[in-house]
């Protein structure tokens, strides 16, 4: 990377911080750092810059996850991304903004403010959410790439709202080590970029295993995934899943996604309809279970150890956590009530339980249209199936930054929920997924989906799709 090229996206961050608000934090000291590494640095990431999401640890700069009570957190060391990273020469630009604790699909929940659209420099408009301020870090032409993750959409529908690159690796290869959690066996490390091959550069460093990290995907396994070949032009069978098909989806981005299918026919590719059935059920699935893993790792942030204590809280009474907790905010505060309603004993057994079954039906309805078999499963693959998946990564286009503050204070949280409703079912059965524009400049994405493991296959598959 030219080292000139990175002192003039650092001069131009000043501006983009001003319009749009994606950063938490700036990295005051990263001309510094390209200055005392020169223009000949040698390492694979030098003279490149990154945007770090403010929910993965650097131990150089606050981390917040863009909330009041981690207003002056610091943590004492970096996440295994960030020093993978740091060891190949990568400058970290600052630390992005992001819904609070990664809880919201328009990037408008944050104690910092909402982050904006950089392609919508004219009518402030929503970026997406969570990764928002990693979306418009790398939309901006601020940094290289950036760092996010994906719970739910949560790299993807950023991406495609700016249209740039979201990918979303397969559950496991990326560590989650010093990630802080909002639900442990969805989150996911995800690299923003507008460039295909910084995408494939990052995350061939940073797909590996972490002895630090108890989800992160061991070695023996590893070696039992499809390997990146190199071979983008390879000619697929690529399924259209017909439960993805929304009415709701307006004529003129259902038009472009018929546009885009048959440019993928003309490369020579196989488009077949498949059924994946449970994925009608991926909304509730999800926020049946993603806030019940929320309310329990949120429980650490009581003052004590984690978090902002209120001045009028008091050790020897049972007001030890709520003045604490006011300092969440709505959306979080919402999230957990939904999570321990879900865990107390009647809905636990009536809904929670019968989500989980739901999850497993819905990997195992995956395994059964993919060609390849699933190394986590021991499936061994349909002869006849797929080698990937393909569908919108969202309903409709971003809305104004107005029009959406005033559904978050009028509406149900369930219409914004409603946003990831395409997102959803890859993040239930971990799947490799990147979003990719339907049209350059576009603010509209498609996902391109493999079976678990199959990680390279989708990005070459995007790579020969966007040549």
């Amino acid at each position: 990377m030219s080292y000139s090229r990175a002192i003039a996206r650092l001069g131009a961050l000043p501006e983009l911080q001003k319009k749009f608000n994606a950063f938490t934090f700036v990295n005051e000291d990263a001309t510094g750092q390209l200055v005392r590494e020169g223009s000949q640095g040698t390492k694979s990431l030098s003279n490149v810059l990154v945007g770090v999401k403010d929910n993965i640890v650097t131990k150089d700069m606050p981390t917040t996850c863009s909330s009041k009570i981690l207003e002056d957190f610091k943590s004492p060391f970096d996440a295994t991304v960030v020093e993978l990273l740091k060891n190949e020469g990568a400058v970290i630009a600052g630390k992005t903004n992001l819904d609070e604790f990664g809880m919201g699909s328009s990037g408008i929940h944050s104690y910092f403010g909402p982050t904006t659209n950089p392609i919508f420099a004219d009518v402030p408009t929503v970026v997406g959410g969570s990764s928002s301020g990693s979306a418009a870090a790398a939309a901006g032409g601020v940094v290289d790439f950036a760092l996010g993750t994906d719970t739910g959409g949560s790299v993807r529908l950023p991406a495609a709202y700016t249209s740039i690159l979201g990918f979303k690796p397969s559950y496991g290869r990326i560590s989650r080590y010093g990630v802080i959690a909002y639900a442990q066996s969805f989150d996911t490390v995800g690299i923003l970029s507008k460039d295909i091959s910084i995408v494939k550069q990052a995350f061939k460093i940073l797909d590996k295993h972490d002895r630090k990290d108890p989800t992160s995907l061991g070695t023996e396994l590893r070696e039992l995934l499809p390997k990146d070949t190199g071979n983008s032009n390879g000619k697929l069978r690529i399924g259209l899943p017909k439960e993805f098909v929304q009415e709701s989806v307006p004529v003129s981005i259902r038009n472009k996604y018929l546009s885009f299918i048959e440019n993928m026919k003309s490369k020579g590719h196989e488009i077949v309809p498949v059924s994946i059935p449970s994925v009608k059920h991926a909304l509730p699935i999800y926020y049946t279970l993603v806030p019940s893993e929320a309310s329990s790792n949120l429980s650490r942030f009581d003052g004590v150890r984690y978090g902002t204590r209120d001045e009028h809280s008091d050790l020897v009474d049972n007001t030890l956590f709520a003045p604490t907790r006011q300092y969440f905010g709505k959306s979080v505060q919402e999230r957990i009530i939904l999570g321990n309603y879900n865990l107390c004993s009647g809905s636990y057994k009536n809904n929670y339980i019968k989500a989980q079954r739901l999850r497993v039906q819905m990997v195992n309805e995956f395994d059964q249209v993919f060609k390849k078999s699933n190394v986590l499963t021991n499936s061994k693959g349909n002869n006849a199936g797929v080698d990937m998946l393909v569908c919108l990564t969202s309903v409709d286009k971003p809305k104004t930054l107005a029009r959406a503050l005033e559904e978050s204070r009028l509406s149900s949280p369930v219409n914004e929920y409603i946003t990831d409703v395409f997102t959803l079912p890859m993040s239930l059965a971990g799947l490799p997924t990147i979003s990719i524009p339907i049209e350059e400049g576009e603010p509209v994405g498609v996902q391109l989906v493999g079976q678990y493991g199959d990680d390279w296959g989708v990005l070459n598959l995007a790579d020969s799709l966007l040549a």
